[in-house]
């Protein structure tokens, strides 16, 4: 039995990170066709929708007052930054060149977990971090011939605040369960998105989109934002937390692997190395942590 629910947990976190690893993919394609306002809070609308239906049909109650200003703080990065800034760096820069960068994630989450549980990270995981920090840096500074660009900038950002959110969540998610944790920030998030959403609408774009464009916008809104989460923490739930998680280290690598498949970016051998030298790193800061 309990290697079936291992099992069970393994195949419902792989497909949560099959899922993510298909966004900065489906982003790049999605910013070629509408604006990044559109494409970053815009996918929030018919995500809160599909998570009402979830709360809904679960019968979840409302969270409390204290539990609401964590879903803010989590809504915050989740559902607003993280799509935004992500949204505004495929904009200009290669997948795989984000998933190097985005690689850090789990070492920005332990950091911040250790923070909100108040404990002292252990040496090791300085040295794993300062080593996989700067590989990215060096990463950026030379992919960008000399300088860092804005949207090497706003990835960093993007995931230092990502790194809270997922903290916040794992905390939060003890009280009111995982994947009602996400469904309550996409939920808290999309009123406030709705009017610069409709803002950014332009006929003229809109009704110019093709199918391509729709099906990316589509991914990211039900996929990416909601259920790709709903697949990961059902994995976590299933399978255990410490060994399903060790399954996010995998998620740069299918990033660069399906930049090279479906968006025709170059193999870099060097892209591939960095990874390489950064996940190491990750998987040791955050075991050190």
């Amino acid at each position: 039995m309990e290697e079936r629910n291992h099992l069970s947990g393994f195949v419902w976190g792989m497909l949560g990170v099959l899922c993510f690893s298909l966004t900065l993919p489906a982003t790049n394609v999605a910013v070629q066709y509408f604006n990044s306002t559109f494409v970053g809070l815009g996918r929030t609308i018919p995500a809160s929708l599909l998570a009402v239906l979830f709360l809904i049909i679960n019968k979840q109650p409302v969270p409390t007052k204290k539990q609401f200003r964590d879903l803010f703080i989590i809504a915050f990065g989740a559902v607003l930054i993280f799509p935004l800034l992500t949204t505004y760096a495929m904009a200009d820069l290669p997948v795989s060149h984000g998933a190097v960068e985005l690689a850090l994630l789990p070492l920005a989450t332990a950091f911040f977990a250790m923070i909100i549980a108040n404990e002292r990270p252990a040496f090791k995981f300085w040295v794993a971090s300062s080593i996989a920090s700067l590989s990215v840096i060096i990463y950026a500074f030379t992919l960008g011939l000399g300088t860092i660009h804005l949207a090497d900038m706003a990835l960093i950002i993007s995931v230092i605040i990502l790194g809270l959110s997922y903290a916040m969540g794992a905390k939060l998610a003890k009280e009111i369960g995982s994947w009602q944790t996400i469904a309550w920030s996409v939920i808290i998030g999309a009123p406030l998105f709705l009017i610069p959403v409709i803002r950014s609408i332009h006929a003229e774009e809109i009704l110019a989109v093709p199918i391509t464009g729709w099906v990316s916008f589509i991914y990211l809104a039900v996929i990416s934002q909601f259920l790709a989460y709903v697949f990961w923490y059902k994995g976590l739930s299933v399978g255990g937390i410490s060994k399903v998680s060790q399954l996010q280290y995998l998620q740069p690598f299918l990033m660069i692997t399906f930049s090279f498949l479906f968006l025709n970016e170059v193999f870099n051998l060097y892209t591939v190395i960095i990874a390489v030298v950064t996940v190491s790193c990750v998987i040791i800061g955050k075991n050190a942590a």
